[in-house]
């Protein structure tokens, strides 16, 4: 806070008799209970794919040798 809100936030509570911590706990329920609650957005899914297919020709999934190599592969290719 700048110094000059600090001093005149000070002097307000020690008019009211009370403590600068109460003054601000004041302040932020009153912020805070003005605010109207957030409307509600309705929630937007992504698209579910309905494409049909599988692995391509040659992939096995129990090989993670050979998953590496194609990959390796395709990223030398993507390099020339």
């Amino acid at each position: 806070m700048p110094d000059d809100l600090v001093r005149r936030a000070k002097r307000k509570a020690l008019a009211e008799g009370r403590s600068l911590t109460s003054l601000i706990e004041d302040g932020l329920r009153r912020v805070l209970a003005d605010r109207a609650p957030a409307a509600r957005t309705k929630r937007v899914l992504p698209p579910v794919s309905s494409a049909m297919g599988g692995l391509m020709p040659g992939v096995h999934l129990d090989d993670g040798a050979a998953l590496q190599e194609m990959e390796d592969l395709d990223a030398a290719g993507r390099l020339r």
